[in-house]
């Protein structure tokens, strides 16, 4: 289909809603589509060509005048809208909305979550994780809004004492390089080497690389900030 229009949703969801046993009008106020089923209370359905906030800030408008409120859209093919579907479902559960997608070329209407309360579960494993890495984390290197790539973990201060410390002291037997930096895993890191700063020279015996010794210069601002 080709300059598809919001309005080409709305017979697909009328037919789905009827179905039902819905009575369905369009444009009722301020709501795209509104479905009446015997003494129940109202379903509305706004409809969008694809996701926004804008139709979020609609769908919640809409929570004033009924308790059944869905956004609807375009569904799309590939992997990158399939996930915007997965992350669009988590956010109108919270916020109690449903959510349903209409395949344009034949109709097919697929609601993948109902209105509701929602009160998401804790991942204990995550929370144990997060908690771990704040525990480790040494002062508050990080911006706030820096991207990943450039994100400072407690693992990369650790690797970044032992280079420091293979900076200062020359190539070191793994054990030594533990004792010093207070990093027990410091022979695992050394070995998997992840960043490149590292290098075996001899059997448990590990240096530094140029890369390494460029790491070292970022030191005070990693190790220091507090």
């Amino acid at each position: 289909m080709t300059n598809p229009r919001e309005t080409d949703l709305y017979p697909p969801i009328k037919a789905f809603l009827e179905d039902q046993g819905y009575v369905v009008k369009a444009e009722v106020g301020a709501a795209d589509v509104v479905a009446i089923r015997g003494a129940e209370p109202p379903v509305v359905v706004e409809l969008k060509l694809g996701f926004s906030l804008a139709l979020f800030h609609q769908c919640l408008a809409r929570l004033k005048v009924a308790d059944d409120v869905y956004l609807a859209v375009a569904r799309q093919p590939g992997k990158r809208f399939a996930k915007a579907v997965k992350d669009n479902v988590t956010l109108a559960r919270r916020l109690g909305l449903g959510l349903i997608t209409v395949r344009l070329s034949d109709g097919l209407v697929e609601v993948h979550c109902d209105p509701g309360p929602y009160a998401p579960r804790k991942n204990t494993k995550r929370q144990a994780m997060l908690l771990r890495e704040f525990a480790r984390r040494q002062g508050d290197p990080n911006d706030g809004g820096q991207t990943r790539a450039g994100l400072v973990t407690a693992y990369r201060q650790d690797a970044l004492k032992l280079a420091v410390f293979l900076f200062e002291a020359g190539a070191s037997k793994g054990a030594d390089v533990a004792r010093a930096t207070g990093v027990s895993a410091a022979t695992r890191m050394m070995r998997d080497d992840h960043y490149g700063w590292f290098e075996k020279v001899d059997k448990g015996v590990y240096g530094l690389t140029p890369t390494g010794a460029e790491a070292v210069a970022t030191a005070g601002r990693i190790l220091g900030a507090g």
